[in-house]
């Protein structure tokens, strides 16, 4: 995602100056793409931008980023971070009081699209933090974004950001159950999906999924192992908020199963492997 924002932002005559990832050839090979530098330490990124970009993958990701020595709050005094993971509220919220207390601000930046968005500078963005900053990186966001909405807090966006994907994750095993069933029953699964399509088992997942879960093309746009950290964060939501969530608790754990069965890079379509007839589990 970070690399397709960045492509995105250099077509667009964005001064890209610099890139980071912790798997460095990675880094290197953007850099070289990009004409820009590829640094091997945090510090380095913050002193060579007004404006830093982060995805990450996890908590612990965006916490070690985020670390009072040595990281990119180092030299942090009046830049700005753009904190695009989804993460745990109270992470985000973290963050962005670390970032405050050297001088810098922070924008949860809470993406609802996938890597084809990024590239096309077609994302979704849910945004949360100081309205004022927003304000002042309004026109840069838009320029990534075909959807764009501030919504509060850092926080708000994180919550937000969560129920958006427990949500997506249940209809995802949804459909995989209905396209697995009807393949047991053999069923012609191009004229059942069509009447999916047209009736309330519609859904955008149908439209993004259905055809990969049919064929098994899983080639990953977002990982079974993301799906099952996004909805383990919105479970520890429901569970702080003393909801029962059911349907999102099963759905965590298939996204589970999926990776203990060594699953866990393929695309979320890829929860079909456990429901289609004969596939047991494996892709």
């Amino acid at each position: 995602m970070g690399a397709n924002m960045a492509r995105r932002l250099m077509d667009l005559g964005y001064p890209v100056t610099a890139v980071y990832d912790h798997h460095s050839p990675s880094a290197a090979d953007l850099a070289a793409e990009l004409g820009c530098a590829a640094f091997t330490s945090l510090p380095e990124v913050t002193a060579a931008a007004d404006v830093i970009f982060t995805v990450v993958t996890d908590d612990d990701a965006m916490l070690e980023i985020f670390k009072t020595t040595y990281s990119l709050l180092t030299g942090a005094a009046g830049k700005v971070f753009i904190n695009c993971a989804t993460v745990s509220p109270a992470v985000h919220e973290a963050v962005e009081a670390a970032a405050r207390s050297v001088g810098a601000s922070t924008l949860a930046a809470s993406m609802a699209s996938s890597i084809t968005q990024a590239r096309m500078g077609t994302l979704y963005l849910m945004v949360g933090g100081d309205p004022a900053v927003f304000e002042k990186q309004e026109l840069l966001l838009k320029s990534i974004s075909a959807s764009l909405r501030h919504v509060g807090p850092v926080g708000d966006a994180a919550k937000i950001k969560a129920l958006v994907n427990m949500v997506m994750n249940i209809n995802t095993a949804g459909l995989a159950e209905g396209l697995g069933l009807g393949a047991a029953l053999g069923l012609d699964l191009a004229v059942l999906k069509e009447i999916f399509a047209q009736t309330g088992a519609n859904s955008r997942v149908l439209e993004t999924d259905g055809d990969d879960m049919i064929t098994r093309e899983h080639d990953c746009y977002f990982s079974a192992s993301h799906a099952a950290k996004d909805s383990g964060i919105a479970n520890a939501l429901a569970a702080g908020a003393g909801v029962q969530v059911p349907l999102s608790l099963a759905t965590e754990a298939q996204y589970q199963k999926m990776i203990d069965l060594g699953g866990g890079g393929l695309d979320k379509s890829g929860i079909a492997e456990l429901t289609f007839p004969g596939r047991g589990g494996k892709s």
